[in-house]
């Protein structure tokens, strides 16, 4: 019997295959259960030290494999697997009370994870990585086999509760063609990595558990809808245009000819050429924490500059924007936040940071100068994340234009910073939409946390009023405005961006093409018509439903 359950579309593209499971997850060991009387307590607990070392290989290998988020998270959750003080914990009570070593693995890390839990935020949400750890561990002390995706002959829709990020992180997009959860929200990193992938995927649908395996399932993770036994036409329709190959020219334009800028978001150094040979026409946003993460101490400025010229190195001739660290909040750096931070999402991060360690931006800053004194043929910006009042636009302005760096601008990401965009553009040069965090703040609610997944959508009508605003305030100082959120990736967002007064937009390079055919068939004055719906529009569901209702293009392209 034909369903359709619905979730929130984080991932466009649409998909056809049968459900499969992702399989139960490692068993609990019994508690209690202990070493035989008389057995050495020190090889036991020697065991846990020898199988966390084995994980954290086997992840870090994974990494080597993949290329920017997907390997920082591989690396960050192989980091994790040899932590000391949970594999401490874990010997100890391999000593203490002479538990079996899977069993002392299974207590140390509930503890771990209830002090993540209280200290909330983003800490609270690495207690899914912590819990994949554990069972890593104890599946590999206990010789069974380490979690992973179903193995199937025939390629697969992969329904499960949540994903870890490590999972999701090595999914093959030629086994699973598309994924759904039941938990998860538009900006975690099972959505971000689904779309770095190309993977169609629908989160925060609960209902799809009530499924059976094998259901044969439509996936649309554009419209945030799973059909079960979809018609015969439907499904032909979808694989039809699943062969349909398409790519970006180099010019963003839309139908009549308006320039809008198509840029990659870059992560590592490793995907610069990649996205540069994908087409797109500059850098809109280049993370420089790749450099920083799992430090004990900030690179010093000679590697950074080394780092950062291989990403202007592939792009000359075209533009690099260059994010200054972001750390705090869901990027915690040891050597720079010493102490936790009651709600880290609202306290020192970005370039809040500068403020206790100006050493550490006044060092990143000589080593962009320098990077892009060696590779003139490179256009180099560099903007500020979490910039919320206009003297902290001033300053960085300031502060880069005693490096050489002319071309200064800041993210917006706050409430504050997108309403008074044109006081802030009256000092820098461009400004930078985070939608991500945009549309956390605006919603108070944590991008990452599945229970509040629904508020945290860039459809939201107040988000896009928003950035509107920014846009109207570019539109003043005559400055570029933006967008290197994740919604610059969805490319029914992306005409209403454009149609909000949007100039550039910067995504996974994957969804170059598809953003790039949405706009190409579209003309500006419908982009502003459907602007206007989608930001009139009463909640974020009416604002998509109507924007998707005025691009009949999207289904002649399978979006």
């Amino acid at each position: 019997m034909r369903s359709v359950v619905t979730g929130i579309g984080v991932s466009p593209g649409r998909a056809v295959g049968p459900a499969v499971r992702m399989p139960d997850a490692v068993a609990e060991p019994p508690a209690g259960r202990r070493l035989p009387p008389g057995a050495d307590t020190q090889a036991a607990a020697e065991l846990v030290a020898r199988s966390a070392d084995a994980v954290r290989d086997e992840l870090d290998a994974a990494a080597g494999a993949a290329e920017g988020d997907a390997a920082a998270l591989l690396h960050a959750t192989a980091a994790m697997a040899a932590d000391p003080s949970l594999v401490a914990d874990a010997q100890q009570r391999v000593r203490d009370q002479h538990l079996v070593p899977e069993r002392a693995v299974w207590e140390a890390a509930d503890a771990v994870s209830a002090q993540l839990e209280a200290l909330g935020g983003y800490l609270a949400e690495r207690v899914r990585d912590v819990v994949d750890v554990r069972d890593r561990l104890v599946a590999h002390l206990t010789g069974q086999p380490a979690p992973g995706v179903p193995v199937r002959a025939e390629p697969y829709v992969l329904v499960a509760q949540d994903l870890a990020p490590a999972l999701t992180a090595t999914l093959d997009p030629q086994r699973v063609l598309a994924v759904v959860t039941a938990a998860g929200g538009p900006t975690s990193h099972t959505a971000i990595l689904a779309r770095s992938r190309g993977i169609p995927a629908v989160v925060a649908a609960p209902g799809v558990l009530d499924l059976a395996e094998g259901t044969v399932l439509l996936v649309d993770g554009a419209a945030g809808t799973v059909t079960a036994d979809p018609s015969p036409d439907a499904v032909q329709r979808v694989r039809a245009l699943a062969g349909a190959v398409r790519a970006f020219d180099g010019e963003g334009r839309t139908a009549d000819g308006h320039r809008v800028d198509l840029l990659a978001n870059v992560g590592d150094p490793a995907e610069a050429q990649g996205a540069a040979d994908a087409g797109a026409q500059g850098v809109g946003l280049f993370r420089t924490e790749f450099a920083f993460l799992g430090r004990t101490q900030a690179p010093d400025v000679e590697e950074q500059t080394a780092a950062y010229g291989r990403v202007l190195a592939a792009f000359a001739g075209r533009k690099v924007v260059v994010r200054t660290l972001d750390a705090g909040a869901d990027k915690p750096l040891p050597f720079l936040h010493a102490a936790p931070e009651t709600n880290p999402a609202l306290g020192v991060r970005g370039l809040r940071v500068a403020q206790e360690r100006p050493d550490v931006l006044e060092d990143q800053l000589t080593a962009i100068a320098r990077a892009a004194a060696a590779h003139p043929a490179t256009t180099t910006w560099v903007m500020a994340p979490m910039v919320a009042t206009v003297d902290e636009a001033e300053h960085f302005v300031a502060a880069c234009a005693r490096h050489g760096l002319t071309t200064a601008g800041i993210m917006v990401e706050v409430p504050s910073a997108a309403l008074l965009a044109g006081p802030m553009l009256a000092h820098a040069h461009f400004a930078s939409i985070g939608t991500n965090d945009l549309t956390q703040y605006t919603m108070a609610a944590d991008r990452l946390l599945g229970a509040v997944a629904g508020l945290s959508d860039p459809w939201q009508p107040a988000v896009l009023r928003l950035v509107e605003a920014t846009a109207l305030g570019g539109a003043a100082q005559a400055r570029p405005v933006g967008v290197c959120g994740e919604a610059a990736a969805d490319p029914a967002l992306a005409v209403v961006l454009v149609g909000l007064g949007v100039t550039s937009l910067s995504m996974t390079p994957r969804a170059l093409p598809d953003v790039a055919a949405v706009l190409g068939a579209t003309d500006l004055a419908t982009c502003r018509v459907l602007a206007r719906r989608a930001a009139d529009a009463s909640s974020a569901a009416d604002a998509r439903a109507a924007v998707r209702a005025g691009l009949p293009v999207l289904a002649e392209l399978g979006l």
